[in-house]
């Protein structure tokens, strides 16, 4: 199930990536430019098609989100009732017991030396 959503979200942001690339800039060129000459403008027009690819980005873009979320809840291996362990948690070794306590010198204290005279 995991690898359907995954393909199907890779196919939705290849679709979005091509939809983008449509899209004419603010300057007038761009892709929508070429698509202009092949007929369309008599079907959809200029102003039409903009609606449309603009339409589509939205709606491309929203299914990408929704997709990403749900694969993230389908991974394999992946149970409610197990506890979030991160790796760190899992390599770090059982810590031992407290150690004794270690004996303490007594500590002399510092005196400076007087001048020789």
């Amino acid at each position: 199930m995991h690898v359907f959503i995954v393909i199907v979200g890779l196919l939705a942001s290849i679709l979005l990536i091509g939809v983008i690339l449509l899209q004419s800039p603010k300057s007038g060129s761009g892709l929508t430019g070429g698509i202009a000459s092949m007929g369309t403008v008599q079907t959809l027009g200029v102003r039409r098609t903009g609606d449309f690819l603009s339409k589509m980005t939205a709606i491309l873009a929203a299914a990408v989100m929704l997709i990403c979320f749900i694969a993230e809840f389908t991974l394999p291996g992946r149970s409610a009732k197990s506890s979030p362990e991160s790796i760190l948690q899992r390599s770090v070794p059982a810590q031992p017991a407290a150690p004794a306590p270690a004996k303490t010198v007594p500590s002399i204290p510092l005196v400076p030396a007087l001048p020789v005279k």
